[in-house]
């Protein structure tokens, strides 16, 4: 239907936005070009996977000009229950924050909600075919419905993946590798190339405060990647826990704000490098008895953290044939979805 710009002083959105995904914001944009003003309502049950904090901050940056609220509404869904109507329509009407001209939605409970509200229903592509995509589709297969993420969902939903190893055991290769296997990006080591350029250059004293830089910018360039990852996977050489350990080795002692750092940015898998390839030094690298003696640290290392990890030994493709079960299974985990409590809203963009 062809909608006029100022038809509506105030149009309302309610969904679980669970994930953010185009048929979502289509019908947002669609009540934003009819209204003056839109509120967007993110409803969320306590039981839920996704934090409901984080699907109204994806809603918020994709659609800017919108009011976006979230709320957690417990109570089921029962469209033969006047109870239950009640229960979900005094909610919704006080997270509105006054009258509500227009309720926008793809599902026929746009009718009885709207009516309840005083509000015209505007239904919008009740077919799917702007946009034949629904929650249940993208849930089941986020693979296959990736790209109809937005890229704030994309960037929270992506599983990361993290080689890691000694200097001279094939972690740039094998992260190449694996990337391009799984047919998705991969991240580079920010402190193999901060290492060249640093005063002094990779032979002076390390100072602890260029580790929190290489922690920084390795941060900025995985959080970008996320947003364009073509698949739900990236690809990371190295992170957070690598620059730990390489501070308590090159300064002497642990220090406890890059741990916490890597406490709070966990990976679904690491993946360690084994030591017995041949060792060529190029100028950035360990020696070989440091090598031996970090991958050690290493293996210790992740032996305490509670992150699922392989060791992989050999030439490129064995090391692939031996991670890449891993990863699925860790990226299968990661996107195994407890189901959307019903709600009012539940079915917006479906």
């Amino acid at each position: 239907m062809t909608l006029d710009p100022s038809r509506f002083a105030h149009g309302l959105v309610v969904g679980k936005f669970s994930p953010l995904h185009a048929g979502h914001s289509h019908l947002i944009t669609s009540a934003l070009r009819a209204c003056d003003r839109v509120t967007v309502e993110v409803l969320g049950s306590s039981v839920e996977t996704i934090p409901l904090a984080a699907r109204a901050a994806w809603v918020r940056e994709e659609h800017p000009t919108a009011r976006v609220v979230a709320a957690i509404d417990d109570t089921p869904v029962d469209f033969e229950s006047d109870a239950s109507w009640e229960a979900h329509t005094a909610l919704i009407s006080s997270l509105a924050a006054g009258p509500v001209d227009a309720v926008f939605t793809s599902d026929p409970y746009g009718a009885e909600l709207a009516g309840r509200l005083g509000a015209e229903w505007v239904q919008i592509d009740p077919m799917r075919e702007l946009n034949p995509v629904s929650t249940t589709a993208v849930r089941a297969d986020p693979w296959g419905h990736w790209h109809e993420l937005a890229p704030a969902a994309r960037a929270h939903l992506a599983a990361r993946v993290v080689v890691l190893g000694a200097g001279a055991s094939g972690t740039t290769t094998l992260a190449a590798a694996l990337a391009e296997a799984l047919g998705t990006l991969w991240v580079p080591e920010y402190g193999r190339e901060y290492t060249t350029v640093r005063e002094g250059g990779p032979n002076a004293p390390w100072r602890s405060e260029e580790c929190d830089l290489v922690v920084d910018r390795q941060l900025a360039l995985e959080h970008a990647a996320l947003r364009r990852v073509p698949v739900p996977v990236l690809v990371c050489d190295t992170d957070v826990l690598a620059t730990t350990v390489r501070h308590e080795r090159d300064l002497g002692h642990a220090a406890a704000r890059l741990e916490a750092r890597a406490a709070a940015h966990r990976p679904v898998l690491y993946v360690l490098t084994g030591d017995e390839i041949p060792f060529g030094h190029d100028g950035a690298c360990d020696d070989e008895p440091l090598r031996r003696e970090l991958h050690e640290r290493f293996r210790e290392v992740l032996a305490t953290t509670d992150v699922p990890w392989i060791e992989v030994r050999g030439d490129v493709e064995a090391r692939i044939v031996q991670a890449l079960p891993a990863i699925q299974a860790a990226v299968r985990a990661r996107l195994d979805f407890a189901p959307p409590r019903a709600a009012v809203g539940a079915g917006v963009g479906r």
